[in-house]
């Protein structure tokens, strides 16, 4: 379903191919768009696609990952496929993407900053309206690498 998507969006969209180049294009996609650089710890990226015209984003990468947020004691899962579409704070319609709660993993289909406080990030799985709120520091690099 993803790719799908991705194609459908395709059209008009920068792309970029490499791990390096990729890496430095997610991070500057999340800041153009007041996300924290580190909330996509993805280090083996092949394609990172962006369509300004629609806001949709992909990141492919070699093979799933799974990285373990220390400050939050949180393990997230990074799928094989990662889409969304972005705005200024908030990342909707999101696929690839699930966290681990308890012994169950679940997707999160929406990450936003709270707009009342600018300190607070939240993930929600839009399927049955789970959400979480973390502090926006946790996902700066320099405390992940």
């Amino acid at each position: 379903m993803a790719s799908k998507a991705i194609e459908a969006h395709k059209e008009n969209a920068e792309i970029y191919h490499g791990a390096e180049i990729c890496k430095q294009k997610a991070h500057q996609i999340l800041s153009d768009n007041s996300l924290p650089k580190g909330l996509l710890p993805l280090d083996d990226m092949t394609e990172v696609g962006y369509n300004p015209s629609t806001g949709f984003i992909w990141m492919k990468q070699k093979k799933c990952t799974i990285h373990f947020f220390r400050s939050l004691n949180q393990t997230v899962w990074y799928g094989h496929e990662i889409t969304t579409f972005i705005e200024n704070g908030r990342m909707k319609k999101l696929t690839g993407i699930k966290a681990k709660e308890l012994v169950i993993w679940i997707s999160t289909g929406e990450i936003y900053i709270n707009k009342y406080d600018t300190e607070k990030i939240s993930f929600k799985n839009n399927t049955i309206g789970v959400s979480r709120t973390f502090p926006v520091a946790a996902f700066d690099l320099k405390e992940e690498y």
